[in-house]
């Protein structure tokens, strides 16, 4: 019996190592992910947006993204039941329709996100990829703020600290683009810095707002992540579709729903429909320093191209505002000493890593893990 446990112990060390190697190399492809996720998205809004010729509608751009979220989250969730569409319809009825009060808590995200993704693609059109990117991360500010305020949650002083670096590097960053702006002929195009830095402001405020609810409502439950995406992209499609309506209703109605679409602003509309997706599943492989790691190092690759693309100008000031945003976001990302006996705000600065689909995913996924471990 003793030879026998020992040989089974034997063969079970290979297939650990082996199980570590995989997890290993899948954080890695996770930061590769995320960092391309990260960097690609503001830079491919950048690019459609001051492309000149026919402008696409930004509105329209929101609603399709929400569209595809839904089909994509529908399709997980047929095939996680079998692909019996008569199981799916059921569950679907009983938890979208039939638990309509539990649907309803989703409205109030889903309007926030839907303005952010809105105010994202104004933002972008304004200001420069790098200085967006740099800027878009005082939302992990705001999310650590309405997290101390609505969860009661503690912060550690590494963290404190990180927040105060992300503050006076963002103030310098926008001190420096007071006098500088792209030197390519991107310039050409109607522009309004103030206005961009206004939707940022804004957005940032939104996404650490609607993180924070978000963790809020999904305290206790037991909802899939797919169906909460389903909950949320039904308003999100309806709120966008209202937007679209308010902001660009006549020129829609003269001009068609996929006015000035092409193969680039398909790309940008699959990424972030699926990228959040993507990132949150990815992300079960990895930890915060990883993805606190990702965003930083993102925001270097999103300033390198702009430079390439757009002309983008790099000075000392620049450099040391966004040193300064990187070494937040990697500290804001270190785990709370064990000790402690409150889970982390990182868990929840997570969900404000970045927009919109990724944020509500990201959110929940510790949870769900929280949950598997007291099961267990």
């Amino acid at each position: 019996m003793g030879g026998g446990n020992h040989s089974q112990a034997l063969e079970e060390k290979p297939a650990i190592r082996i199980q570590n190697e995989v997890h290993s190399r899948l954080k890695y492809i996770s930061l590769a992910v995320l960092v391309v996720q990260n960097a690609s998205l503001i830079l491919s809004i950048r690019y459609v947006r001051t492309l000149p010729g026919d402008r696409f509608f930004a509105t329209s751009a929101v609603v399709m993204a929400e569209v595809l979220k839904v089909l994509t989250c529908l399709l997980i969730t047929l095939s996680e039941r079998r692909f019996s569409i008569k199981e799916t319809v059921s569950f679907l009825v009983d938890a979208v329709i039939i638990q309509y009060k539990d649907t309803l808590k989703m409205a109030v995200p889903s309007l926030i996100y839907t303005l952010q993704n809105n105010l994202q693609y104004i933002a972008i059109s304004n200001l420069p990829a790098a200085t967006f990117q740099v800027t878009y991360q005082l939302k992990i500010l705001t999310t650590a703020l309405f997290s101390v305020l609505m969860l009661k949650k503690s912060l550690s002083r590494v963290q404190w600290i990180s927040l105060l670096l992300l503050f006076v590097g963002v103030a310098i960053v926008q001190v420096q683009q007071e006098g500088n702006k792209e030197a390519s002929v991107v310039n050409s195009t109607n522009q309004n810095y103030f206005v961009g830095l206004v939707a940022v402001v804004i957005s940032c405020l939104s996404s650490g707002f609607a993180g924070v609810y978000f963790e809020k409502i999904l305290k206790g439950s037991s909802a899939s992540v797919w169906v909460r995406n389903v909950q949320l992209g039904i308003f999100g499609t309806a709120l966008g579709m209202l937007g679209l309506w308010w902001n660009d209703g006549t020129a829609v109605a003269q001009q068609g729903f996929f006015f000035g679409y092409t193969n680039m602003v398909w790309c940008v509309i699959f990424n972030q429909a699926f990228g959040g997706l993507l990132v949150a599943v990815v992300v079960k492989y990895a930890d915060n320093i990883l993805k606190g790691f990702a965003t930083s190092f993102s925001i270097i690759v999103s300033t390198v191209l702009s430079i390439y693309l757009f002309g983008f100008h790099v000075d000392f000031l620049f450099t040391v505002g966004a040193g300064l945003v990187i070494g937040a976001v990697y500290m804001y990302s270190l785990p709370k000493p064990s000790s402690s006996g409150h889970s982390t705000v990182s868990t929840t600065s997570s969900s404000s890593i970045r927009t919109k689909e990724g944020d509500v995913l990201e959110a929940f996924l510790p949870n769900l893990a929280g949950k598997k471990k007291k099961g267990s």
